[in-house]
């Protein structure tokens, strides 16, 4: 690695990280990250709920999202088991809100242990798949997953769900749009740091929105 001389940029090789230092790199530059809670329920009926930074939305039509999951000590996560054994899921978003409870979430609990369970996180039932909505959201996503592609070497794979529907708090939605503002999502920095929204800064749409002549 090159270190800095004034005006210069440290050059780091990604082939030559490990895979520790390259995870810290790229989620130290890749901020701030949504959070995607995920609910999930294993083939015996077993609820789980857990945090991923690595996630967004990756199509409008139908509306699709994105999860990264990686392997833990070389094994399957149970949320991304519980995705491939009954290819639904729903996504929460993380608020200010939730903190506490989302960030409790992402213990390392064994795979007999519910988190909503062992955290007394309230939950609600969904409409189309099995897996349950966390009340303490105000939006939730139902998904279906579309396809599981894996990356690079193997230690990550990308769970694409199609949303089944939305379930929208009228305190975050006026019926036709979501208020960021009144939503107050969290989202992750690298390391062990969140961050709110901040300044929202308003600036005219230049492009033309999808669906929109």
């Amino acid at each position: 690695m090159n270190e800095p001389r004034g005006g210069e940029y440290a050059t780091v090789i990604a082939a030559e990280l490990d895979t520790q230092r390259a995870y810290k790199l790229i989620l130290g530059c890749v901020v701030p990250r949504p959070i995607a809670w995920i609910t999930s329920i294993s083939a015996e009926g077993r609820v789980n709920a857990a945090p991923f930074s690595s996630y967004n939305y990756v199509s409008h039509s139908p509306p699709m999202l994105a999860v990264n999951i990686g392997l833990r000590a070389g094994k399957l996560k149970d949320t991304a088991r519980n995705i491939l054994e009954t290819r639904e899921f729903v996504v929460n978003v993380a608020t200010e809100a939730a903190r506490q409870p989302m960030h409790d979430s992402a213990c390392d609990f064994a795979p007999e242990e519910s988190e909503p369970e062992a955290l007394g996180i309230a939950l609600v039932p969904s409409r189309f798949v099995k897996p349950p909505r966390i009340a303490l959201s105000p939006v939730h996503m139902e998904c279906r997953l579309d396809q599981a592609v894996r990356l690079g070497t193997g230690n990550n794979t990308l769970y694409i769900g199609e949303v089944i529907a939305f379930h929208l708090s009228p305190e975050v939605f006026d019926g036709e749009v979501v208020d960021g503002a009144k939503l107050r999502p969290l989202a992750r920095l690298g390391g062990p740091y969140y961050t709110t929204l901040g300044t929202i800064i308003r600036a005219p749409i230049l492009a033309m929105p999808p669906g929109r002549r």
